[in-house]
């Protein structure tokens, strides 16, 4: 088994100022050290195979993880796999990772292995139902710390000079939104999240504006209406210089005449203009509810004081001392302000959104050098002070340039709570008509022409595991689901469908709920434990199944990563289900390491290809008849949870 999990069980002991410090004894060989700011310890996992650290806990915590060559004890019977006494190779990058649940800094090697990294976890507010906020200051605390503490066992473990550090790179939370003063630096309000619903009315006003604004001018103008763009679709979804021309792919219906002709461009002139519809989702309706509701943000920008930016926007614009007021294009596509052809912001967008276009940042390529980390904001000196900020990239976007997906046609995807599949379509913006979206893949140079992508998701994956355990009470971990469900060689004839909120792509469909069919007497806890797995991969296989048709490519193979990849079961299913080999690199951190890759381009570190690092292959096992039984099956079953509730 590829994969061995030893349990660590280190001495507890309670400090003076009341935090958890795991006593380091028992855990010498990997010379981790984990200190909790707050909250209770549950239970450590190591993962010998990739060196992660699986924790179970409350409230806030910090995570160091040092994998250089300073090991007294090497008991390492068990864990053969961890990287021991390794030497690393510069010259150093670095890359910020800054999620929706934490924020990490890792350094690479020139070889792409990991060196040091600290991960801190990050306070969300929810402040009414369906918001979700980030305190940007905090988010920019814990950036800093979390390089702090890395340069810190850097030069305690004399592993190199700061000038051996030739880049970082960051990659972010896409879509969250924040505004802030650019006198003070200071946010003007809470960063508001990318999974956060309380522009859902702007969604139903922007719709009817479209509609009226259409109605008016006797389709002269060219925005969507409710038809365009599924509500369910718009409600649910949750989560170069050289511009070359690039082609644009759209299945339709061919027009009768010059009206239908004129009708149909102006219900397809929102996506294909940014690729993406109407939804909660993205940056620019947050950024026009931020304006409607929050008068601090109106008066700064009456003051000509006002600025915003994604996730990345702001830490480059702290991170170089209020030099730099620049997003890269990955970011820029997911605000539906940005001409996907263009690549720069769209007045139209920005005019039918009501939002400024003036206090957005300046759009550059994923690969070059934003800036320097500038210390006239600190009272102290930057860690990093003097080292170029050189990749920048959303983090789906980031894990595709990590897995190395450079050709058209390749596709990777990310489990975890959700799915995230990005599909590459090369230099053709491809726009979808099973409701997927369009987006900039990445754009590795500002010399280098774009790549663009199909993005689906997948609502319920690694949720759905959660909820057997703290819902059904089928088991403890994760690791028991995987082994109830490879105690058995089949689901019994069962099936689950996770539609706790409606099905997404391709079905969109508000009025599903989940359902299990198929149940007998014959069933048990192990049947649904593999049931709960291999609805993940039936949802990926529609998904992918979609891509594939909207793009007119065939995929080869599908790469993976995110914490569902490390069960092997789910992803021999996965092989099976799409007939296609399913491989996974030998590190997992792939979002990390592509904004390290993104950075170490601009700065000559790497060129644009790497070789990309097998860490586990699996091959479709199961024979066509077994396999078309099964997805038709999956159809029957996704029939029965349809109609369930009256549709909004």
């Amino acid at each position: 088994m590829n994969q061995i999990f030893k349990k660590l069980t280190p001495q507890i002991k309670k400090s003076y100022k009341s935090n958890f410090i795991l006593n380091n004894k028992n855990i010498n060989s990997n010379n981790i050290k984990i200190k909790f700011a707050s909250g209770n310890y549950n239970n450590t996992f190591l993962n010998s195979n990739n060196n992660f650290i699986h924790l179970n806990i409350n409230n806030n915590s910090s995570i160091s993880r040092n994998y250089s060559n300073n090991n007294n004890n090497s008991n390492n019977n068990n864990n053969n796999n961890l990287k021991l006494n390794k030497k690393f190779m510069k010259p150093y990058i670095g890359a910020i990772d800054q999620g929706t649940s934490s924020t990490r800094f890792i350094l690479f090697d020139k070889n792409g292995e990991i060196v040091l990294s600290h991960q801190i976890l990050l306070t969300q507010y929810h402040p009414h139902p369906g918001w979700v906020e980030h305190d940007g200051n905090e988010i920019l605390e814990s950036v800093n710390k979390c390089i702090e503490v890395v340069m810190k066992e850097y030069y305690e473990k004399n592993l190199g000079s700061k000038d051996d550090i030739k880049a970082i790179g960051i990659t972010n939370q896409r879509e969250t939104t924040i505004v802030w003063d650019k006198k003070t630096s200071k946010p003007l309000n809470n960063a508001i999240v990318w999974c956060d619903t309380r522009t859902i009315d702007l969604v139903s006003y922007f719709n009817n504006k479209a509609k009226r604004i259409i109605d008016e001018n006797d389709i002269k103008t060219s925005f969507p209406t409710d038809s365009d763009i599924d509500d369910a679709e718009s409600q649910s979804m949750v989560k170069l210089n050289d511009k070359a021309t690039t082609t644009t792919t759209t299945t339709t219906t061919k027009p009768t005449n010059k009206r239908e002709e004129s009708k149909l461009e102006s219900k397809n002139f929102l996506r294909e203009k940014c690729g993406l519809p109407l939804s909660t989702y993205f940056s620019g309706l947050k950024l026009k509810w931020l304006f409607d509701n929050c008068e601090t943000v109106r008066d700064s920008y009456k003051r000509g004081d006002c600025l915003m930016g994604t996730i990345d926007s702001w830490l480059i614009w702290n991170l170089t001392g209020g030099k730099s007021h620049m997003t890269d294009v990955t970011n820029a596509s997911r605000t539906m302000l940005m001409d996907l052809k263009t690549l720069s912001w769209d007045k139209e967008l920005c005019d039918f959104l009501e939002v400024p276009i003036d206090i957005l940042p300046e759009i550059h390529s994923s690969s070059e050098i934003y800036g320097l980390v500038n210390n006239t904001m600190n009272v102290k000196e930057h860690p990093l002070d003097g080292i170029p900020i050189a990749g920048v990239l959303g983090d789906q976007q980031a894990a595709m340039v990590g897995q190395m997906c450079f050709e058209k046609g390749q596709a990777k995807n990310t489990y975890g709570t959700g799915c995230f599949l990005l599909y590459n379509t090369g230099n053709d913006i491809v726009h979808s008509r099973n409701g997927l979206l369009t987006t900039v893949c990445y754009q590795l140079g500002k010399n280098s022409k774009p790549v663009y992508a199909l993005e689906g998701g997948v609502a319920v994956a690694g949720s759905g595991v959660r909820w057997l355990i703290d819902n059904m009470a089928i088991a403890k971990s994760s690791q028991e689901i995987e082994d109830l469900a490879n105690s058995v060689k089949d689901t019994g004839g069962m099936y689950f469908v996770p539609a706790f909120s409606g099905l997404f792509a391709p079905y969109w469909r508000d009025d599903a709920r989940g359902v299990m069919v198929g149940l007998t007497h014959h069933t048990n806890r192990c049947h649904i434990a593999r049931s709960v797995l291999e609805s993940t991969c039936l949802q990926t296989y529609e998904v992918l199944d979609a891509m594939q048709k909207d793009s007119g490519n065939k995929l080869l193979e599908l790469r993976v990563d995110g914490g569902m990849a490390k069960n092997n079961l789910l992803l021999q299913i996965q092989s099976d289900l799409l007939g296609l080999p399913v491989v996974k690199p030998t590190s997992l951190e792939t979002t990390c390491f592509g904004a390290a890759f993104a950075a170490g381009i601009a700065t000559g570190v790497w060129k644009e290809t790497m070789q990309f690092k097998i860490g586990g292959k699996f091959t479709p096992k199961l024979d066509e008849q077994h396999k078309s039984q099964k997805l038709k099956e999956w159809k029957k079953a996704i029939s029965k949870s349809l109609d369930w509730i009256d549709s909004k």
